[in-house]
């Protein structure tokens, strides 16, 4: 069993709009589908959950889609919130939360307090994420400790690195799933992704099951990971 899976959550416009609906409509199934897909996980004993819920590309979409998105995001954290003692599933947060309204950066703090409670499953959502962009934060942040005099830019490492990353202190992911169709990566843990295993799938978002995430991690099992080796 893979300890860390990632999936890029695509297909839900495309989903809605083959059923004559309008995309937000998709984008609320696809939510509904995150939380059985994180529910399961945690059944069967996967560790960490990281979807891709909002990239820092995705403020070009319509403002009628964004802020459909925006409010499905407060709908589930005030439900999170909720259910979080009965659940304990704790939820972190991957980009930068700054664009957000003050709600729902409030939402998020409270989110990220009450799971630091808890041990066990974890699920992290990138919201207004791009994996250049975390890049270019955790170099800029480098860049002023050696400013300040407080690091040595020969004596970085990759760890060093990476502890600087939003993902700091997880495990990166063995196993990333893409849904929809789309084989590309689409600026997703660039950093994180070094090494993990690619599974796609032409299976939109809100058709994802518990069953076709069964399909991908059998076929992670049917690989050989050697890690630059023979």
């Amino acid at each position: 069993m893979p300890k860390h899976i990632a999936i890029v959550m695509d297909g839900n416009g495309r989903w809605a709009t083959s059923r004559g609906l309008p995309r937000t409509a998709g984008h609320s199934v696809g939510s509904e589908v995150f939380r059985k897909i994180a529910t399961y996980c945690k059944e069967i004993g996967v560790q960490y959950l990281t979807v891709y819920a909002f990239s820092t590309e995705n403020w070009k979409r319509s403002e009628e889609e964004v802020g459909a998105i925006m409010g499905l995001l407060k709908k589930y954290l005030f439900e999170a919130l909720e259910k979080m003692e009965q659940d304990q599933i704790r939820l972190q947060f991957f980009g930068d939360l700054s664009r957000l309204s003050p709600e729902l950066q409030e939402l998020a703090k409270k989110t990220r307090e009450i799971s630091g409670k808890y041990e066990g499953f974890q699920a992290n959502i990138c919201l207004n994420y791009g994996g250049r962009d975390e890049i270019v934060r955790a170099a800029r942040e480098y860049a002023r400790r050696c400013a300040e005099g407080k690091a040595d830019p020969d004596a970085l490492t990759e760890a060093d690195f990476g502890n600087l990353l939003y993902s700091s202190g997880i495990p990166d992911p063995e196993l990333i799933i893409r849904p929809s169709g789309e084989i590309r990566i689409s600026n997703f843990l660039l950093w994180q992704s070094a090494y993990a295993e690619y599974y796609f799938t032409d299976v939109l978002w809100p058709d994802f099951t518990p069953e076709e995430l069964e399909k991908a991690i059998a076929a992670f099992n049917g690989r050989n990971r050697r890690f630059g080796g023979v």
